[in-house]
């Protein structure tokens, strides 16, 4: 319908497909990361049952369908089901159909993954997780690709990624002094959560360079998201008052500075990757920033860039449908509002039961030291101090000749735990992980780097806790060490396998 055009964004084809099948691939890893982890980490016999939280209430008032019944296998289909979904989506097969094929695709994601949330609980309890179901819903009604992008639906997304991205911003600048004075740097590349293979390197770099980092950490957090959102909305704004003459030269011209914010949060993500592991944090925020990247402007720097082909006029009931999601996006996101320029600005946090127009944020403030915490068993009845032999893990610290690996997008949480647990939080889990050690529990083991004793039962662990730092080069020479480490103070004193079985 012609009185509708005016919702069209036919300069968007590239950002609808970036989102949706960008934001389809990260739910797809998602949903294998809770297949492979979640029986050992939360099932029926897991560190932290989510039967028992929810016998205990756990669920009231949150909206999951594993309110009514919740099993591992039941589990298992759900994600292995949804991972289909997405490779789908992944593949553009859904959107070559009616807009209502990705919408409801995409809102049956997010339905389960919203379920897993509240029962993953502590193993859940990231700001991206609220961040891939956010995304997941918005995206939905990007359409199919026989009509044009909504813009409104577009909008919201860029919206999203204001959030995100100021929010986190704002949080650094209420947060440590290290990153008002710009040292923030020269700490995170070797005391965060997850190094990767390239984060000794980035450590390793000049005092003038970590300050650059955090110079240009404020400018893609603080500025360019102003940029991307006012350019953005002019853009839309010019567009739908005409597509040719003076409004379409204006709305390109603003289009070309919103390409270029989001050009300028991208390229500060893409750094992050190569030099850290933060799950699928980092990704999802690539993939949002797309939304914000016209087509117009992509084929001036890409000549050959193929021209955006003529659509169908959208059906009335989607343009009505993505009118009525807008207004009630834009109530929705009251609090969120407020809480962005709030004094007591809360991180990672969600306002409505459905996890939508949420509180985002991270690292206001950055730990200058890192320690480990290591587990050690023995077979030994009677160990002596060399009898221990250490656990590997997947990616969090260990041995130190071993330099750390690439996991991100995929999200291990056990490897996430273990580093908080080391700043000093507690829970049940931990002690629930030591018996299953003993027990030589395989489920458990899997979510190890491996086994050191070959599936028989230690006859003891215990955890101690070392301080880590990157070595220098030329301890690397000297040492072959990626790692320095001294202490070893006991967290966990050596227990017993046989008091475990009585």
């Amino acid at each position: 319908m012609a009185w509708l055009s005016w919702l069209d964004a036919p300069h968007a084809e590239l950002a609808r497909q970036v989102l949706q099948r960008g934001t389809a691939a990260i739910f797809a890893i998602a949903f294998l990361s809770t297949l492979l982890q979640f029986p050992a980490l939360l099932g029926e016999r897991g560190l932290q049952p989510a039967p028992r939280y929810i016998a205990a209430g756990g669920l009231e008032g949150v909206p999951s369908i594993f309110r009514w019944h919740y099993s591992d296998r039941m589990l298992r289909i759900l994600c292995l089901v949804c991972i289909a979904i997405a490779l789908a989506l992944v593949t553009g097969f859904l959107q070559s159909g009616p807009p209502w094929a990705p919408m409801l695709a995409f809102l049956a994601l997010w339905i389960v993954y919203l379920s897993i949330l509240p029962i993953g609980q502590t193993f859940y309890g990231f700001g991206w997780e609220l961040l891939l179901c956010e995304a997941g819903f918005l995206v939905a009604f990007l359409g199919s690709d026989d009509h044009a992008p909504p813009a409104l639906a577009l909008l919201l997304i860029v919206w999203l990624v204001f959030r995100l991205e100021f929010g986190a911003g704002m949080i650094k600048l209420r947060g440590g002094s290290e990153w008002r004075d710009l040292t923030a740097l020269m700490y995170h590349h070797e005391t965060q959560p997850m190094p990767g293979p390239l984060s000794r390197i980035a450590h390793l770099a000049p005092a003038w360079w970590h300050k650059l980092e955090v110079l240009g950490n404020h400018v893609a957090q603080l500025i360019a998201p102003w940029v991307l959102a006012v350019a953005f909305v002019g853009a839309t704004a010019a567009g739908a008052i005409g597509r040719e003459g003076p409004a379409a030269g204006i709305s390109l011209a603003f289009a070309a500075v919103a390409t270029a914010a989001a050009a300028v949060m991208i390229l500060t993500q893409g750094w992050l990757v190569i030099t850290g592991n933060f799950a699928w944090l980092n990704w999802i925020t690539i993939v949002l920033g797309f939304a914000a990247v016209d087509d117009r402007v992509v084929a001036w720097l890409v000549p050959a860039w193929p021209p955006t082909g003529d659509y169908e006029p959208t059906p009335v009931w989607f343009g009505i449908l993505t009118i009525v999601l807008f207004v009630g996006y834009a109530w929705l996101s009251i609090p969120s509002v407020r809480n962005l320029f709030s004094r007591r600005q809360l991180m990672n946090a969600s306002f409505n039961r459905w996890r939508l127009a949420n509180a985002y944020g991270a690292f206001g403030t950055v730990t200058k030291h890192r320690d480990e915490i290591v587990i050690e068993g023995t077979l030994e009845a009677e160990p002596r101090d060399d009898d221990w032999v250490e656990y590997a893990f997947k990616g969090k610290p260990g041995d130190v000749r071993r330099v750390p690996g690439w996991f991100a997008p995929y999200h291990l949480r056990l490897d996430w735990l273990m580093w908080f647990l080391a700043l000093g939080a507690r829970g049940p889990w931990f002690r629930t992980l030591l018996v299953r050690l003993l027990e030589a529990d395989r489920p458990t083991l899997r979510l190890l780097a491996g086994d050191p004793f070959g599936g028989r039962r230690p006859a003891w662990v215990r955890a101690r806790v070392y301080r880590y730092r990157f070595a220098t080069r030329e301890e690397k020479r000297a040492t072959g060490q990626v790692w320095m480490r001294e202490g070893g103070a006991v967290l966990v004193a050596p227990m017993q396998g046989s008091a475990v079985d009585d």
